[in-house]
């Protein structure tokens, strides 16, 4: 399948969406694009690189809850 991004004005949104909806699913997919997909992008593809390098920090389940509780009893009151 090919990608195309569209540019509409509010008002006709309506009128796209039932024109596009006369497609069968199998001829066209509506995907909703997410504003912060390329910050998000990098954010993980630095994250992936850090875990492939070894540089990544990891908390056991019990050390999550530790700094989890420190951080409630801090801001709690």
């Amino acid at each position: 399948m090919e990608a195309i991004r569209l540019e509409f004005k509010s008002e006709i949104k309506e009128k796209i969406l039932e024109l596009l909806s006369s497609f069968s699913s199998d001829e066209l997919k509506i995907v909703q694009e997410d504003p912060n997909f390329e910050e998000n992008k990098q954010k993980l593809d630095a994250a992936l690189a850090k875990i492939k390098n070894g540089t990544a920090k990891f908390y056991t389940l019990e050390e999550v809850d530790a700094i989890l509780e420190e951080t409630i009893s801090k801001y709690g009151n």
